[in-house]
């Protein structure tokens, strides 16, 4: 079985570093600051998409300065105060990989700043593939997941999409594999329920329990 994951929200405890950073990079601007579930809705996009979706007034120029702020914010708060996995999160993709599983990452985070948070937890070359939001199409388009059915030689109907977001359910969809929901993350559980996943998880260890493991 392959198993795709999302980062923030589903496997990264981040929705709050991202949240707080987003918030500092619009009050840096002078502009007006969005809510925290604001920011929450727009958690798994792409930057461009997520503040395209965030201030659609601004132009590309001030999409580009809020950018730039909000990647300068992001490493202030998460170096005073990094994210964790979340419970249950080490122990339960070592035993996954250990039962011959690959396990994969499909997030809207970029390359750099997935790199850069892989070798702060030692997690380079744990994963078997992953795509960023800068390398492809954003979510909730396939593209990035039909690139890991790819290369690692999958099919959808032997993957899973695992992820806390509209986008990311959506995503698992139109990519014709199962998705399965966490409800700990950026998304409100009910939200997921209308894409039918085969498993919600109020705890990340659940995943053990699916059938089709």
């Amino acid at each position: 079985m392959l198993l795709i994951f999302d980062w923030d929200g589903t496997l990264s405890d981040s929705t709050a570093t991202i949240t707080t950073a987003m918030q500092a990079s619009a009050r840096d601007l002078g502009w007006s600051v969005p809510e925290a579930k604001t920011v929450h809705n727009i958690i798994g996009l792409g930057l461009p998409e997520a503040l395209s979706q965030l201030f659609p007034e601004a132009t590309e120029a001030d999409h580009a300065r809020v950018r730039d702020r909000y990647r300068v914010n992001f490493l202030e708060v998460d170096q005073a105060e990094p994210s964790r996995l979340f419970p249950g999160v080490m122990e339960t993709l070592t035993r996954l990989q250990n039962d011959g599983h690959h396990l994969a990452v499909a997030t809207g985070k970029s390359r750099q700043g997935l790199d850069r948070i892989f070798k702060a937890m030692g997690l380079q070359g744990f994963f078997h593939a992953t795509r960023c939001a800068d390398e492809t199409a954003s979510k909730p388009h396939p593209l990035m997941l039909h690139q890991l059915l790819d290369e690692l030689k999958g099919e959808p109907e032997e993957a899973v999409m695992i992820g806390d977001t509209e986008y990311d359910m959506d995503m698992g969809r139109r990519a014709q594999m199962d998705r399965i929901a966490v409800s700990y993350g950026a998304h409100e559980i009910h939200r997921l329920h209308a894409f039918d996943p085969a498993l919600c998880l109020d705890n990340f260890s659940e995943l053990m329990t699916w059938e089709r493991l």
